[in-house]
C-alpha cells in the first residue's frame, strides 16, 4: 500500500502537467510538413520580387529578398554580372530547390536589368 501510494504521488503531478501536451507526427496528406513552408516563402518571394523595379541596386534587392538559393558571378565585356535566383514555384515535389523553380534576378555593375524564369536564364546560358 506504500508503494502504491508513493508510485501515485509522483504519478498524478507528472500526468497533470502533460495533460495538455500534443504532439503532432507527419504533417500534410503525403507526410511532409515543408510543403507549406515553402510555398509560403515562393509567395513571399514572389511578392518581393514584384516590387523591385528594373534599375534597382543589387544592395536593394538583396536587403529585401535576404541571400539567394543559388548566384552566379562573373565578367563579361568588362561588366560585373552578378545572377541572384529565387524560389518562385515548384516543378517536383522532392523537396529540393533546382534553378528552373527560380526567378532569375540579373545585375549588370549592380543594377537590375531583367528578371525572368530560372529554366529560361539556364537555356540562354547553356546551363
Amino acid at each position: 500500500m506504500k508503494k502504491t501510494l508513493i508510485a501515485l504521488l509522483i504519478a498524478a503531478p507528472i500526468s497533470l502537467t502533460l495533460s495538455g501536451c500534443v504532439v503532432s507526427v507527419g504533417g500534410g496528406e503525403d507526410g511532409h510538413n515543408f510543403s507549406s513552408d515553402f510555398d509560403d516563402r515562393e509567395y513571399g518571394n514572389r511578392k518581393k520580387i514584384a516590387k523591385l523595379a528594373l534599375g534597382a541596386s543589387y544592395a536593394d534587392a538583396y536587403t529585401h529578398l535576404g541571400v539567394a538559393d543559388f548566384t552566379e558571378n562573373y565578367q563579361s565585356n568588362g561588366d560585373n554580372i552578378q545572377v541572384l535566383f529565387y524560389r518562385t514555384h515548384r516543378t517536383q515535389k522532392d523537396g529540393l530547390t533546382t534553378k528552373d523553380e527560380c526567378t532569375y534576378l540579373h545585375f549588370v555593375n549592380g543594377v537590375l536589368k531583367e528578371t525572368g524564369a530560372g529554366a529560361e536564364h539556364m537555356r540562354n546560358v547553356g546551363g
